[in-house]
């Protein structure tokens, strides 16, 4: 009895070291992934091997396209007024000097009513004040005839001038006035060359002096604007060459140089604001407003480099698919973990390690057809 005991015992036993040896079995092929070689020729899969690359170092940041205040101007009326007539898009190009847009106020009117009376006014009133300072100088006049002249000539010369200058913010031409071709309508031209990016104005409707009208920007003069951390700042110098990307148009890098560097930290997020120019062939592709994530080279260093689409990011960790096997009919790969560094267009920077290195044969393409 004791005998059948014990040789019952060990069978479980031996069962159970089975069942043991093939969960940690299955655990181990997990990483395991095999490919026919019809197959890998199929879906054009290649394989290669680390390469020692120069890979730029820097400082990241993050920023925007933007331009000058000069080339940014908002088009506002100096007095409110109806939308007479506009032909104007967004996107359109405008040369300076151009017709914008025309409005209609009755009181425009009243200022050119209000600049005539005071042009009939003024002729007398300078005429009676250099009369009674000539009869003062020969004392023929009392003083107090003498100042009242002066003071209603200078009264009436300073609100002349004052609606002479209304007249010509709001492009109405005082000479005209004064042959009494009076307007009811002025004409809005634009003060820089550029492109309408904003435009709030329909035929019929009131706008208010406090109202945007169009905006206008000069593209010509793009550039970027960059946020660096206070712990980095003092890695930037003017000159020092930029490469970002717009991540949310494409992948394709850019170039630009920084040329001012920010005198004061700004902000709860304590960044310095950094200039930099864009080269002109790339201006007419980017946008004012766009984001941007930037590196600004700062040194550079050599690293073994595999092409982006052979890594393989899951929960935080980077693996790449290591040749294990090469047998008549397929591959077979381990999903491997390794460290990564710098990162270029087209190309990141692995750590070496004990599993991976210069000579490790890993997937290079077609890394998502296998997984």
């Amino acid at each position: 009895m004791k005998k059948l005991l014990y040789i019952l015992l060990s069978g479980l036993l031996l069962t159970a070291c089975k069942q043991e040896t093939t969960e940690e079995t299955v655990a181990k092929n997990e990483d395991e992934i095999s490919i026919s070689k019809e197959q890998f020729q199929t879906m054009k899969m290649e394989i290669g091997s680390p390469l020692e690359q120069d890979f730029n170092v820097g400082v990241k940041a993050t920023g925007k396209i933007d331009v000058p205040p000069e080339n940014r101007v908002k088009i506002t009326s100096f007095l409110g007024g109806y939308i007479k007539s506009t032909h104007l898009l967004i996107g359109d190009k405008i040369k300076k000097g151009q017709a914008l847009v025309t409005l209609e106020n009755t009181e425009f009117i009243d200022i050119q009513k209000d600049y005539l009376e005071v042009a009939e006014q003024i002729s007398y009133l300078k005429s009676e004040y250099e009369r009674q300072k000539t009869l003062y100088d020969e004392k023929i006049t009392s003083q107090k005839n003498y100042l009242k002249a002066e003071s209603d000539y200078k009264r009436a010369n300073g609100m002349y001038q004052s609606l002479k200058k209304k007249l010509q913010v709001l492009n109405i031409s005082p000479a005209q006035v004064q042959r009494g071709n009076l307007t009811s309508t002025i004409t809005i031209y634009a003060p820089i060359a550029g492109d309408v990016t904003v435009m709030n104005a329909n035929v019929g409707m009131f706008m208010a002096p406090s109202d945007i009208i169009l905006e206008i920007v000069d593209t010509d003069h793009l550039h970027v604007e960059l946020a660096v951390f206070e712990k980095d700042i003092l890695q930037v110098k003017e000159n020092q060459n930029i490469v970002f990307t717009v991540p949310q148009a494409s992948k394709e890098e850019f170039k630009a140089k920084v040329v001012l560097v920010g005198k004061s930290i700004e902000g709860n997020d304590r960044t310095i604001m950094i200039h930099g120019h864009l080269d002109d062939a790339i201006k007419q592709r980017l946008l004012t407003g766009m984001f941007v994530e930037a590196t600004i080279l700062t040194d550079s260093k050599k690293g073994l480099a595999i092409p982006i689409d052979a890594l393989i990011t899951e929960n935080d960790k980077n693996y790449v698919l290591l040749v294990k096997n090469n047998s008549k009919a397929d591959y077979t790969f381990e999903k491997t973990e390794v460290k990564v560094g710098e990162k270029s267009a087209e190309s990141i920077e692995i750590i070496e390690s004990n599993k991976v290195n210069k000579n490790s044969k890993i997937l290079t393409k077609g890394v998502f057809d296998s997984i």
